[in-house]
């Protein structure tokens, strides 16, 4: 079979669903494929927090005007998400931490940004009345919280489907050729032609890239997760670690889930990762070590999921600097799940008008080379 469209983005994670339906709302004709299935990888199997807290400097404005979004997420896509306002605390345990806490209250508020707020240890144990003895402070993102990963990256998928787009899964983009004004992408499926190329292919993205004539020095990863079994509500904020990996929510159902960037093993070739128990007992040690409540909580799952990492810690955001009508939305170092809604935005004013308010010149894919 063959193919046409305006746009076609390559890539089935919540950037691409996200671009593909706000595209498909403003009347594109939009084409999305994805090798395996929407969702398969970081964007259905991330630990979901829905966060501002803790941001570079340069995502600060994208987030920010993300969680807009989020905060309108079922008008946006016509179903909740599983999200919440739970709050985001980063728990300094230690001066050390402390002082990395004060340092970034103080950078942010020069930014000119007041939604991280430092809290001393009174309202940090109000908050969080678990935390172990002993805590110093911590900063607090009161508006932020926590979604469920798969159910809001179908939930695009679903919006983009009702919207017009095309969405085709199990089809391989394998090369890309740029002539006449036009893409010719050569697919696992069959010849696809379209005036307007998207790169969102996650830990694949780099190899698009490259295939436009601009590497990037991308790191596939693989974050790791774990859930505990119910136990008796303690915690109502999402809980980040400072100078130690953590990142640790109770859901409503009482199961607990521990992440926070210890690495698995990831297999670029395969698809597949697998998880390695000796760091996860790291990651537990740390949450036993903050929350005595949880020494005794049974695991009763594991997983991770391939993602990708740039040696500067944000995304590859804007449009390709080698090729006409091009444009990349990859990289995002395990926090793209929040700025989801707003990269789709993003990626429909760029091709669309040309143009967008949001600050995109930290994203450069060219700022490597």
């Amino acid at each position: 079979m063959s193919y046409r469209a305006d746009v076609l983005i390559v890539g089935g994670g919540i950037q691409g669903c996200s671009a593909a339906l706000f595209l498909a709302r403003r009347g594109a004709d939009v084409l999305l494929v994805e090798k395996n299935s929407v969702g398969r990888h970081a964007s259905g199997v991330n630990a979901g927090g829905v966060r501002r807290l803790l941001r570079d400097p340069a995502e600060v404005p994208l987030s920010v005007a993300s969680m807009h979004l989020w905060h309108g997420i079922g008008d946006l896509v016509g179903a909740d998400c599983g999200f919440r306002v739970s709050a985001q605390v980063a728990v300094a345990a230690d001066p050390a931490e402390w002082a990395t806490l004060q340092a970034r209250a103080a950078k942010m508020a020069a930014l000119g940004w007041t939604h991280e707020e430092l809290i001393g240890p009174n309202e940090l144990y109000a908050v969080l009345p678990a935390l172990a003895p002993g805590c110093l402070g911590g900063l607090i993102a009161r508006e932020d919280g926590y979604a469920s990963p798969y159910h809001t990256t179908m939930a695009f998928r679903a919006a983009a489907l009702r919207a017009g787009a095309q969405i085709r899964e199990g089809v391989r983009a394998l090369e890309f050729h740029h002539a006449a004004n036009h893409w010719q992408v050569a697919s696992s499926a069959g010849p696809i032609t379209a005036r307007v190329l998207v790169n969102a292919g996650g830990a694949w993205g780099g190899a698009v890239a490259a295939a436009l004539g601009e590497p990037v020095p991308l790191e596939p990863t693989a974050p790791m997760m774990m859930v505990t079994a119910p136990v008796p509500p303690f915690c109502d904020p999402v809980v980040l670690g400072v100078n130690r990996a953590l990142s640790f929510k109770q859901a409503q159902n009482g199961t607990v889930l521990i992440g926070g960037g210890h690495l698995g093993t990831p297999d670029i070739v395969a698809e597949t990762s697998s998880v390695d128990l000796r760091k996860l007992v790291a990651s537990a040690r740390t949450v036993a070590e903050l929350f005595p409540v949880m020494r005794n909580a049974p695991i009763v799952r594991t997983w991770s999921g391939i993602e990708s990492r740039l040696p500067d810690g944000i995304p590859v955001i804007g449009p390709s600097t080698t090729q006409a009508n091009a444009f990349h939305a990859f990289g995002f170092s395990h926090h793209g799940f929040q700025l989801g809604p707003i990269i789709g935005r993003i990626l429909s004013e760029l091709i669309l008008d040309g143009a967008t308010d949001q600050p995109l010149q930290p994203f450069r894919i060219d700022r490597f080379q």
